[in-house]
């Protein structure tokens, strides 16, 4: 099966997987690099959930500074 959800801007790459790992650790979960798989589903979704929380945090601060 092909992957579905493509990168809008492939050069943030880096700079997301970076964030997922400061997220990461800041939610208590060990991420090592290389492949994740055996995290459970509980801490990928804290992970995700957090990552999502504050770039539309991020986002919301940038329009109200325009």
């Amino acid at each position: 099966m092909a992957r579905s959800n493509k990168n809008v801007v492939p050069e943030a790459m880096d700079s997301l997987e970076r964030f997922k790992y400061e997220v990461a650790s800041e939610v208590g979960v060990n991420l090592k690099n290389g492949y994740n798989g055996n995290i459970s589903a509980r801490d990928a979704g804290k992970i995700g959930g957090n990552m999502v929380k504050k770039l539309i945090e991020q986002a919301e601060n940038q329009m109200a500074n325009k």
